[in-house]
């Protein structure tokens, strides 16, 4: 699937910082991530897809933003979604959400809160979304641990889709280690920013990994005739 741009206009760049999926629900970039959507059920032909992570090779790549937009559609279709923001390198995602980062998943990991008090709800229907929390020495640790199997068993009781944002591959293991826990990854590559040889090692370390790659998302590629512009800066 690829994300198109145009030129970018300084009132659309606002805008494209958030949900777009939410504020503007009827632009194409939306109608975008609905087809990704689609995508990624059709890739189920072995059996439903539950959880996803959502990772790229480098940081700026635009995973954040569309972990965050694929929350808002998959709940737009009627489904109990959650959000889980396991970047506990450079956690973003409670801007996104417009949310506290005090506590969150690793407050969960550390047995200082239980899951349902870190859980909040987000301005979409249907969508819930659980912050990182305070950023740990020893985040790779913590996303292998036993104790974050028990809290992704919790949330597949409770969600129908789980979305994990997670660092990017090629920085550290920790989108690995949770790709071997979950469903499905999809690789977001940015356009004019990813090289062939990154993208390939990616897969390489995915295939290590035992994870299914659901696809691939192209980020920001240029298109003279839309007015839109799918605008990221920051993970």
């Amino acid at each position: 699937m690829v994300l198109k741009r145009s030129k970018p206009k300084k009132h659309v760049v606002r805008t494209f910082r958030q949900l777009i999926t939410y504020l503007q629900p009827k632009s194409p970039i939306t109608e975008q991530y609905r087809n990704i959507r689609t995508n990624i059920q059709f890739a189920a032909v072995d059996g439903d897809i539950h959880s996803i992570v959502v990772t790229s090779s480098t940081p700026g790549e635009g995973k954040t933003t569309t972990a965050a937009n694929l929350g808002v559609v998959f709940a737009q279709q009627g489904k109990q979604v959650i959000v889980v923001d396991a970047d506990f390198r450079r956690p973003t995602l409670h801007t996104m959400f417009r949310s506290e980062n005090t506590f969150g998943l690793t407050t969960v990991l550390a047995k200082q809160a239980t899951l349902a008090k870190c859980i909040l709800q987000t301005e979409v229907e249907n969508l819930k979304f659980l912050p990182s929390g305070a950023i740990p020495p020893n985040p790779a640790e913590l996303l292998g641990s036993k104790t974050m199997d028990d809290v992704m068993a919790q949330l597949k009781e409770t969600f129908d889709i789980i979305i994990l944002d997670t660092p990017p591959l090629l920085a550290v293991t920790d989108a690995q280690v949770l790709s071997n826990k979950c469903d499905g990854t999809v690789l977001v590559v940015r356009s004019g920013k990813a090289d062939k040889d990154s993208v390939l090692k990616v897969k390489a370390q995915l295939t290590n990994a035992r994870a299914k790659l659901l696809g691939v998302v192209l980020n920001a590629k240029a298109e003279e005739t839309t007015p839109y512009y799918y605008y990221s800066d920051r993970e």
